[in-house]
């Protein structure tokens, strides 16, 4: 068990006795807001814990793909991510790039990874910054190189050559590397800028004989991550900066794009990845529970989302997959609402929209309902056919389908749903449905909450399915003055007196299996009965105490 990983065990545990203990010595009023109780609220399972030797055979296996897919005439370059600046010298707390982590574990910042695949000497090689006392003072303890091997598995480590506290470019040695590899000269590092190496410094700058061949037909490749053809991005400047100055003067290297290799390994995942996003899923479930117990008691849609927060906190999540959104009454209609500032009110639908991250990888859960506990008629008309149309959705997700399918089988019923409840007048004119419900279905899911993903399903992909419907209150305001809008308007105006200011998603992470599919999300009661009777039961015992 690695090191970091034990950390974070050891803590889950120990935060969950406290919180039970903790919360049996609060005056009732305290305890209500924060712990409700056990029996009621689904308490996330420990952290899943890996054997050392199993995460780093399946990072290795990820780079061995990696390495058959660029090929012996290749190299492959990953930067680490760029600090993100919140304000003036204060910068949002250090998440690796996505596909960096994915191949090393390293959660470093300044790290680079470079491979070549036709290179036996060092066919991986990873730059890593010196250990400063002085960035350890101010930010915190820094890897070790053995540490690094440790947790990647990667045997030639490398001096990055940055200083961590003030990084903004590369570092001059991995320059003089790549100028080295541009110019088609091995390159030997100075002994004291080899931190661990796998093979004699005197054969470390032997192996590059594949590549040059390859370069001087001009037959060689450099994959870097991101669209070049685009302009300047916004989370891969690094890369593509370096591959700016490596096309300045010809080097025989053909510049490739590495993101649809990721995207193909991505999609499918691994068990261990599973078990990393079902933790993810645990503590945003809890999270979401402990919110709907608590609402009744809320003012304002900020102590709601408080709930969130202390869940994932005390949960020990890595951070939020994306802003929650909490919308209560009409702001449940705006899709991302992450404002979280205004009135809770009985009688009013609130909507959650939060996924807590674990270890890189996001959750993504919807649950809309009642603050009173109870849905009205006119709520309840709604919700159904967004919970009928998810469950359509759910019957036609197996292998060999598509995001299509699943969206067309949650449309069909939409459309059946809002024609009966008088909010359209033709199920076949798509721009009727469409003001009610605007969004796709689904979306992949993964190390981003958008995560990459396309083609048939196969059994290891994860996505999303969170059909909805939104009432706006402006809605028909916004409609462009026609006749054929005016009489529409005049025809279902009655229904939208109705329903107006209601907004309901229910949102749930689907893992294609080989038969079907898998709820990832199935613990937190979706259905009409389901989602009443748990929110009174819990507000019944948590009186109680």
């Amino acid at each position: 068990m690695n090191r970091r990983i034990k950390m974070r065990y050891s803590l889950a545990l120990i935060l969950s006795a406290l919180a039970c203990i903790f919360a049996s010595s609060l005056p009732l009023s305290t305890a209500v807001a924060d712990t409700p109780p056990a029996t009621v609220i689904r308490i996330t399972p420990p952290a899943p814990v890996f054997d050392d030797t199993k995460r780093l055979d399946e990072l290795a296996a990820r780079r061995k793909q990696v390495a058959d897919a660029i090929g012996s005439k290749a190299m492959l370059v990953l930067f680490s991510a760029e600090p993100r600046v919140y304000t003036n010298d204060v910068d949002f707390p250090f998440r690796q790039e996505n596909n960096l982590f994915y191949l090393t574990n390293l959660n470093q910042k300044g790290s680079i990874l470079v491979m070549m695949p036709g290179n036996p000497q060092t066919p991986e090689i990873l730059f890593l910054p010196r250990r400063s006392p002085m960035a350890e003072l101010w930010n915190g303890r820094m890897y070790t190189p053995e540490e690094a091997s440790q947790l990647s598995g990667i045997k030639e480590i490398w001096d990055a050559d940055v200083d961590i506290r003030s990084i903004g470019d590369v570092g001059q040695e991995f320059k003089s590397f790549t100028e080295a590899l541009r110019t088609h000269r091995a390159y030997r590092p100075k002994p004291d800028k080899v931190f661990l190496s796998n093979s004699a410094e005197t054969t470390t700058a032997d192996g590059f004989a594949s590549l040059f061949d390859a370069a001087s037909k001009g037959a060689a490749s450099l994959y870097l991550l991101g669209d070049f053809s685009r302009g300047e991005s916004r989370e891969y400047r690094y890369e593509q900066r370096f591959g700016s100055e490596w096309l300045k003067a010809p080097a025989g290297f053909n510049l490739q794009n590495a993101w649809t290799i990721f995207a193909q390994m991505r999609l499918r995942k691994s068990p261990m990845e599973l078990e990393l996003m079902q933790h993810a899923i645990d503590i945003s479930i809890e999270a979401h529970q402990r919110a709907q117990v608590f609402a009744s008691q809320a003012k304002w849609e900020y102590e709601v989302d408080a709930q969130v927060a202390y869940t994932f906190k005390l949960r020990n999540a890595d951070n939020w997959g994306y802003p929650d959104i909490v919308g209560c009454g009409p702001n449940a209609t705006t899709l991302h609402y992450e404002e979280s500032q205004g009135p809770v009110k009985s009688g009013q639908l609130l909507l959650m929209d939060v996924g807590a991250e674990y270890e890189h990888y996001s959750a993504d859960v919807t649950r809309t309902f009642p603050v009173s506990g109870k849905f009205t008629k006119e709520q309840a008309d709604v919700y159904q056919i967004v919970y009928d149309a998810q469950e359509a959705a759910a019957r036609v997700i197996k292998p060999g389908g598509n995001l299509s399918q699943v969206h067309n089988a949650a449309t069909e019923v939409i459309k059946d749903g809002l024609l009966k409840l008088g909010l359209i007048t033709d199920r076949n004119a798509d721009w009727q449905y469409h003001i009610w419900f605007m969004h796709g279905t689904s979306h992949w899911l993964g190390m981003n909450v958008h995560d990459v993903g396309g083609g048939s399903f196969e059994p290891g992909m994860v996505f999303t399915n969170e059909p909805g419907i939104y009432v706006r209150l402006d809605a028909l305001d916004n409609l462009p003055k026609t006749p054929e809008n005016e009489k529409f308007i005049a025809a279902i105006r009655p229904a939208f007196e109705k329903y107006k200011g209601i907004g309901v998603r229910i949102e749930d992470d689907m893992l294609v299996t080989p038969d079907g599919c898998k709820w990832l999300t199935g613990a937190l009661p979706r259905s009409i009965a389901d989602v009443e009777a748990f929110i009174g039961k819990a507000r019944r015992e948590t009186a109680s105490r």
